[in-house]
């Protein structure tokens, strides 16, 4: 059997140690051949491919980003986009595809199932936005970089007595922001799911000064709104994918709280670099039991599906019940961070 794979979205740490379990697998156990498409989506619809061996996938366990490229292309925003992916596939005799991407990418591979394609769908995203998995592959890295930027911007707020505002990544799921905010032992977290009252943040900044704290950290996710308007600078660009580009809430909320406080404000941007760099030792384990499954998916003939992770046992759940909703911050979780707001 010959397989193509591709990654496709955001990248994020751990997409290079599922392609290489993969084909670990799949190679070596099964004689399957491998053909990489490059760029996502993209590669499928003009033809560009690499090969994938044992020998081009050795060392790729910590290596960051991935080896074949991504991009946020939509072949079903591509005049004859999906005609041309089939005719991909055939020409390169490739008879099942594993797609490792996020909710745009297995959205993709969804619809492709539907019109007979034989897919299997890898969920790896920092927004761990995916629903039908306990978590997606590379969120915990994207935690861990967050909370150590957390940790050293506590210093320099104390040492000059300010409020520092960090913006993380997070769409329409706030789970980085509130992940990274426990961890990092934030005052106050701003999260997509539930609009702020700046009033209200700003009180809360007084009344932690008034206590004799002169600094404060306040984490926020890139899609946070205010109850009243948006604040977020948005160039009203849009994806293939339809999502507008997000970044700059935090540059917004910066000078509005000095203003409205008198307190020294300065922000922190998170922004790409939580997609980049080796990704955790959890990650790996993830990535690699997520490759495995994927290509035992395959072996079995358990296509329309995707792996996901259930408890500790990574299992198979249709692609479908992966994208049919967003696995958005729940008020229990986000419950136990306000417990620490200022």
């Amino acid at each position: 059997m010959r397989i193509g794979m591709l990654t496709g979205g955001g990248d994020c740490p751990g997409l290079n140690a599922v392609i290489r379990a993969v084909v670990r697998r799949g190679a070596g156990e099964h004689g399957y051949d491998f053909v990489g498409y490059r760029h996502g989506w993209r590669g499928l619809i003009d033809g560009e491919t690499m090969p994938l061996s044992l020998e081009t996938t050795h060392g790729l366990l910590a290596r960051g980003g991935t080896i074949l490229g991504t991009s946020r292309t939509n072949p079903y925003k591509v005049d004859g986009g999906v005609e041309r992916v089939k005719a991909t596939m055939l020409r390169d005799e490739v008879e099942a595809l594993i797609a490792i991407g996020g909710e745009d990418t297995l959205g993709v591979a969804h619809k492709l199932s539907l019109e007979g394609v034989s897919v299997v769908g890898v969920p790896t995203t920092i927004d761990n936005d995916l629903s039908a998995t306990d978590c997606a592959c590379g969120f915990h890295t994207a935690v861990q970089t967050a909370t150590d930027a957390i940790d050293r911007l506590h210093t320099t707020a104390e040492s000059h007595d300010r409020v520092m505002v960090v913006e993380v990544m997070g769409r329409h799921a706030g789970w980085i922001a509130a992940y990274a905010g426990i961890a990092g032992g934030a005052d106050i977290v701003l999260v997509p799911e539930e609009p702020f009252d700046l009033a209200d943040v700003c009180e809360r900044l007084a009344r932690r000064h008034r206590r004799g704290v002169g600094y404060s950290i306040l984490v926020v996710a890139e899609g946070a709104t205010p109850k009243a308007g948006t604040m977020v600078l948005q160039d009203g660009d849009v994806d293939a994918f339809g999502h507008v580009r997000l970044g700059g809430i935090g540059n917004a909320l910066a000078p509005a709280i000095e203003e409205r406080t008198g307190f020294e404000t300065r922000v922190t941007m998170l922004g790409h670099v939580l997609r980049g760099g080796t990704p955790t030792a959890y990650d790996r384990v993830i990535a690699t039991r997520f490759g495995l499954a994927a290509i035992d998916a395959v072996h079995t003939g358990a296509f329309a599906t995707m792996v996901a992770l259930r408890g500790t046992d990574v299992v198979t759940v249709p692609i479908e019940d992966g994208v049919a909703e967003l696995n958005t911050v729940d008020e229990r979780f986000y419950a136990d961070a306000r417990a620490f707001f200022a």
